[in-house]
């Protein structure tokens, strides 16, 4: 019969200075959110190319099948890599994930032909791609959270999840050099294969990290976990930097997790944290709907409204994502320091008020496509940092046996909803004749990202600078032990 181990895992692994180990961790893991900004911003900016006939001479229909698949891929790939990655650990499936999406996403590159087989193979490609992305969110963000030091947690893994934007320049600016720059038939397939060669540099130096001691200790692997700790910790030491005591009233005390699947999860989530399943579904659905109903319209209001040709929208494009690169890296320390629950509700509400101001001012024809990309910048400065919040928020505030899980549920939540932000916006702007309907269209955007900021502003979890473990008590604990769940849900250490 297991016995409960008493660790002080989580304190030492808290107290540790910042150290060129932590930023060398962040830099390999955190490129999944550069792979996934890169991977949509190329598919989107080469969808009109593969409509001639120099290239697969696609219609328009089987171009656009091609980001749903993509879509698809990844809510299929958050659900299951989560649930292994809970199973079988964060390092095999950081690994596994990125292996997925590097064959994916190389082989997208190799369809030869529009016949049915090779579209069947076009979207098969197009589906392992995205499901390597989106295991790569629910393994990558479980992994950051557990082996950041808690009073940096918050900030770096918003920067990590606001990297997404960098993708998205690299993406542009690549996608605009080669389909500009060299034959069409050549071009198209090198933008598809440029993820693909950083993820196979980034596969090398992730080769060198270790398993999260969190999660070794919670599976029973109690001499590894003290073997990891205690390399990390001496690579630590290796830069100079002294290591604070370990304060001993931090230990808890646990018995190896039991296996948790998606039903037992459900259990979990809305039995034991009600409140915060409400809060990460609310942040999730609300930053999806947004960013996807205008980030993938952008080129057409820009086009439909203000004239821009099409050769001309990556400039606008780069422009929009610097925005969202911005916030997360300026801002995103205050998540830290104000704390999460102010900072939730003020980014959430203010990017709702400044969209509804700039839909009154896109109505009344105040704007032209300088303004309107000024306006969306300052808009999304605020919004990609709380949306890089949401996820930041999903995978602290639940217990570490089910966060993967977890995170794969509120993902996939997510990018349903969201995928319905680009069809109703889509079909609001139509030819252009009719702005009111995107007038209308962009108050009902405002309005749900400020409910999100309600919502946050009371359920959110203040969980600035304090452990995960005393944010969520482990469902393995001891001190759980011989109550019941719903005893569990009136811990200290839950809402």
């Amino acid at each position: 019969m297991d016995t409960g181990v008493r660790t002080l895992i989580p304190a030492r692994i808290d107290r540790l200075p910042w150290s060129p180990f932590h930023t060398r961790m962040v830099i390999a893991l955190g490129v999944a959110w550069i792979l996934d900004g890169l991977e949509i911003t190329v598919a989107s900016a080469i969808a009109d190319t593969l409509t001639k006939p120099e290239t697969l001479h696609l219609s328009s229909t089987a171009v656009g099948l091609l980001a749903t698949v993509y879509l698809i891929g990844e809510v299929v790939g958050a659900l299951y890599f989560g649930h292994l990655s809970d199973r079988l650990g964060r390092r095999k499936l950081f690994m596994l994930t990125l292996a997925v999406y590097l064959v994916g996403s190389g082989l997208t590159a190799f369809t030869l032909g529009n016949g049915a087989g090779w579209l069947i193979f076009l979207y098969l490609t197009r589906f392992i791609a995205g499901m390597g992305i989106g295991g790569e969110y629910a393994a990558i963000n479980s992994a950051i959270d557990e082996l950041i030091p808690a009073r940096f947690r918050g900030r770096v893994d918003i920067a990590v999840n606001g990297t997404y934007w960098a993708g998205a320049v690299l993406g542009t600016l690549g996608s605009f050099i080669l389909l500009n720059k060299v034959d069409l038939s050549l071009g198209w397939r090198l933008g598809f294969l440029i993820g693909p060669v950083l993820g196979l540099v980034i596969l090398f130096v992730r080769r060198h990290l270790p398993e999260s001691p969190r999660w070794q200790i919670m599976h029973g692997r109690n001499d590894e976990a003290e073997e990891s700790i205690a390399r990390i910790e001496h690579e630590v030491e290796e830069t100079g930097r002294t290591l604070p005591p370990v304060d001993e009233k931090k230990a808890i005390e646990v018995k190896p997790a039991e296996q948790i699947g998606y039903l037992a999860l459900a259990r979990v989530l809305f039995r034991e944290y009600p409140s915060r399943a409400v809060l990460g579904a609310t942040l999730m659905i609300t930053q999806s709907f947004l960013y996807n109903a205008i980030f993938f319209t952008y080129t057409l209001v820009l086009g439909k409204f203000y004239g821009v040709s099409s050769e001309s929208t990556p400039l606008y494009l780069i422009a929009f994502a610097v925005g969202n690169l911005v916030g997360p890296f300026t801002i995103g320390h205050l998540f830290d320091t104000i704390g999460r629950r102010a900072m939730l509700f003020w980014t959430y509400v203010l990017s709702g008020a400044l969209l509804g101001v700039t839909a009154v001012l896109f109505y009344t024809g105040a704007l032209n496509a300088i303004t309107q990309t000024i306006a969306w910048c300052v808009i999304f400065f605020f919004a990609s940092a709380g949306a890089s919040a949401a996820y930041l928020t999903v995978s602290e505030i639940f217990p570490l046996e089910v966060r993967a899980k977890a995170i794969g549920v509120f993902f996939a939540i997510a990018q349903c909803f969201g995928a319905l932000g680009p069809v109703i916006y889509g079909a609001l702007i139509g030819t252009g004749d009719h702005p009111v309907r995107l007038f209308i269209g962009y108050l009902v955007g405002a309005v749900i990202m400020i409910a999100g900021g309600l919502v946050a502003r009371f359920l959110a979890v203040d969980a600035e600078n304090k452990s995960l473990e005393e944010i969520a008590l482990p469902l393995s604990a001891t001190a759980r032990r011989g109550r019941t769940r719903a005893e569990g849900a009136a811990s200290p250490f839950s809402t």
